[in-house]
């Protein structure tokens, strides 16, 4: 885990020296038309410390999780139909201008098949809706930060499971996994999950009209407001660190739509922090 956040600072401040060496210009008002995937890697966790986070920095435990739960509650909320033209953009594949990247299976699929159908995207729940039972009304239903697209039917395969390691592969599986009571996703994005989850217990935190979500250590939590297990998501959080694409996409969210950011992808170091 210090060889990861060691690595991480290095490249925050080879980053950081390039923006003011002049060779990267930063763009943090990118449109949704015009946002690229090199949109993210001008601007990093420490351009956000001395404003956006000013009030959490320094903060442990408890405090720094109330902190952060201000912080990005101050959020722009969709609908869940614009949900969809968001995804397009978010999600865009990197080498593929008219396709999004499937979360789970990895798959690079025309923003134009979007639907129910097999063979269509869809929006996936990462944290499970029936999980606090929010259904896709406007608030933790359509929250953009953890909101992905997937194939149909593997998102019907991870259905409403908790997360875990462990089970077996099946079609499309990009080398996911599932059993009967959890979900393994693919090693490139298991941090990414973990961090939306991470995102999601923060900012729901049962003042808004909305269930209290709490990471726990079990599986099999059906409708209670809980998701699991707390220790494999924090080991997902630190195996698989914040990558170009993760970054990007917090970037855009914050920039284009919801105008609120993941703590946990500009400071994976605060999951350890708080849990």
């Amino acid at each position: 885990m210090i060889a990861i956040r060691t690595r991480r600072r290095k490249a925050v401040a080879l980053a950081t020296a390039a923006v003011l060496a002049g060779l990267v210009t930063p763009s943090l008002t990118a449109s949704p038309a015009t946002a690229t995937a090199t949109t993210a890697a001008t601007a990093t966790s420490a351009d956000y410390d001395s404003t956006y986070y000013k009030n959490a920095v320094g903060k442990t435990g408890t405090a720094l999780k109330s902190s952060l739960h201000t912080i990005i509650s101050n959020q722009t909320k969709l609908s869940y139909s614009a949900v969809w033209d968001a995804l397009k953009n978010t999600d865009q594949d990197p080498a593929d201008s008219g396709k999004v990247i499937l979360l789970y299976s990895g798959a690079s699929r025309s923003k134009s098949l979007n639907g129910g159908n097999t063979g269509d995207w869809n929006r996936e729940h990462v944290w499970a809706k029936s999980h606090g039972d929010f259904g896709t009304s406007t608030g933790p239903g359509t929250d953009l930060h953890h909101l992905r697209p997937e194939d149909v039917r593997v998102n019907g395969v991870r259905g409403n499971k908790d997360f875990d390691n462990g089970g077996s592969g099946f079609t499309d599986s990009g080398g996911s996994l599932t059993d009967s009571d959890s979900f393994e996703p693919r090693d490139a994005v298991k941090g990414d999950v973990a961090r939306m989850i991470f995102y999601m217990a923060v900012r729901y935190e049962g003042g808004d009209g909305w269930a209290d979500l709490e990471v726990n250590s079990s599986v099999g939590n059906g409708s209670n407001p809980y998701i699991g297990r707390l220790a494999v998501l924090k080991e997902w959080n630190d195996e698989d660190p914040p990558d170009a694409f993760e970054e990007r996409r917090n970037q855009v969210i914050h920039d284009s739509y919801q105008h609120n950011r993941n703590p946990f992808v500009d400071h994976p170091e605060w999951v350890e922090a708080i849990w």
